[in-house]
């Protein structure tokens, strides 16, 4: 009773991590009881009175291609029918050939001509293209061309055994390929986009938090180990394992028509290489949190004299990630994580010269050690971050993304020290109206008085329009970028300044 109970609750898991498997059982169901009927019942006459048993195969065609994604399901249904066909043919000529060579040479001849195209097309297996796609096409293509060239049929009789197989076969792919399309379609290009993202995600937590986690001591004398941590650790490692399901989903979504937001001929491969990258920034974070975990902890006095740019470099890389995170699953363009990476890498040079200046100098070799070897993986984090967005940009134009800008607040410096802000109103549909708020110098407030303006500021409301979404940004010293004023345009010769 307590395996059935367990049983039970492996059930509801299993449910309950995605229901999807639960209506996709149901349609694998409804595919079996639909061809069924052809051999049962015989719904339409003498029509499906001819399959007779052969239409067994349409039951086992439901069985083994039905599979859980689209994708799967018409690459699994295509290959079927395409190497029975072929099979099939050339069983036939191989048996007519055989036939006319004398009743001495026929399985002579036969048992060669299988050995021949069985060990050719096993051979062709071992391609690694034909074994991405084509594996099981070659599989039915080896059992259909021994099945109808080595039967002992009259010539009438395989031709009907040949007919009936693949029309059999037809009827239970295209009632599989149907289902599947058009009852709760499960996409594997959705989920393929939907896992990258995640994985963006997953990668983005942990650099953003690994500043807490590493200048983090424990209220005795050490590192506190929370819980937080555990589950960081467990996070980023479904990315390292997530090469086999990338490249499979990849694989079933070349095989699907387009649907939802994905055009004809969208460039899954891509995903697969912007995949490879994040695992590869998986690896980098994976030992850096090795050095988090590690029996051997520097002191805190110690990791404090880089503390600020290597949080820089952690949390901007995070940021970075992100923001890619977003645009891929809005699809649009985006050059926000382009900022952060730049920031990321200031932090890098910042960090350079503060080693030069032998900070470190006093510090143990061991620590030492320890300690560069921290900094290494997150140099190597930093620049991986800068591979991954040139891949996305890679993407989003190979895909056409859609252009898309956010809305801006811009920051303007007034000669008084003071700060002034830009505040989003209505405006025209290509336009951003923003008002902006400065301080005006005193010597103007006598001529500004005869206005509408106070003495202290004056409102301004301008019409701004965006000139190009990757806009050219000015890096300061402090080493943030900030929006350049020159890439707006001020239509004040259009009568919107007030």
């Amino acid at each position: 009773m307590e395996k059935v109970r367990e049983i039970l609750r492996e059930g509801v898991r299993v449910g309950n991590e995605d229901p999807r498997r639960i209506i996709h059982a149901f349609k694998v169901g409804l595919a079996l009881v639909l061809v069924s009927s052809f051999y049962y019942y015989q719904p339409f006459g003498p029509f499906t009175d001819y399959f007779g048993i052969n239409a067994m195969w349409a039951v086992m065609t439901v069985v083994v291609v039905f599979e859980f994604s689209v994708g799967a399901t018409l690459g699994k249904g295509l290959n079927r029918g395409v190497a029975t066909l072929v099979a099939g043919g050339l069983g036939i000529g191989a048996h007519q050939l055989a036939r006319l060579s004398g009743a001495t040479v026929e399985p002579i001849l036969l048992v060669m001509l299988v050995f021949v195209q069985a060990a050719l097309s096993t051979f062709v297996r071992f391609f690694p293209w034909v074994k991405t796609k084509f594996d099981y096409g070659i599989l039915i293509f080896i059992l259909t061309f021994a099945l109808i060239s080595l039967s002992g049929f009259r010539d009438e009789e395989i031709m009907d055994l040949a007919e009936s197989r693949l029309s059999t076969v037809v009827i239970g792919g295209v009632s599989c390929v149907l289902i599947s399309i058009f009852v709760c379609p499960v996409w594997a290009g959705q989920d393929l986009h939907s896992l990258l993202a995640s994985n963006f995600d997953t990668l983005s937590h942990f650099l953003q938090d690994f500043g807490d986690e590493y200048f983090e001591a424990r209220e005795e004398g050490g590192y506190k180990v929370v819980e937080k941590r555990r589950k960081n650790l467990e996070r980023y490692k479904s990315v390292l394992d997530s090469k086999s399901d990338e490249e499979a989903l990849a694989n079933f979504a070349e095989w699907e028509p387009p649907h939802g937001k994905f055009r004809f001929r969208h460039p899954w491969k891509q995903y697969v290489a912007v995949g490879a990258l994040l695992r590869q920034c998986a690896y980098r974070i994976d030992a850096l949190n090795s050095y988090i975990n590690s029996d051997f902890q520097i002191p805190m006095d110690v990791k404090r004299k880089l503390e600020t740019p290597l949080r820089r470099m952690s949390s901007e890389s995070g940021k970075s990630m992100k923001e890619m995170s977003i645009s891929l699953k809005k699809m649009i363009k985006s050059s926000s994580s382009d900022i952060h990476v730049s920031n990321s890498q200031s932090a890098c040079k910042a960090l350079s010269t503060l080693l030069k200046s032998g900070i470190l100098n006093d510090v143990e070799p061991l620590q030492m050690i320890s300690l560069l070897t921290t900094v290494s993986l997150l140099i190597d984090i930093v620049n991986l971050t800068e591979k991954i967005s040139e891949s996305i940009h890679e993407l989003a134009s190979a895909a056409r993304f859609k252009n898309k800008m956010r809305p801006m607040v811009l920051y303007e410096k007034s000669d008084s020290g003071r700060i002034g802000r830009a505040i989003p109103v209505e405006s025209h549909e290509d336009d951003h109206v923003v008002t902006v708020l400065h301080d005006v110098d005193k010597s103007n407030n006598a001529d500004n008085s005869r206005g509408d303006s106070s003495p202290d500021s004056c409102h301004h409301h301008v019409a701004i329009k965006i000139v190009d979404d990757n806009s050219n940004h000015e890096k300061h010293e402090d080493g943030e970028i900030h929006v350049h004023t020159s890439l707006l345009e001020d239509v004040t010769r259009n009568g919107r300044l007030h």
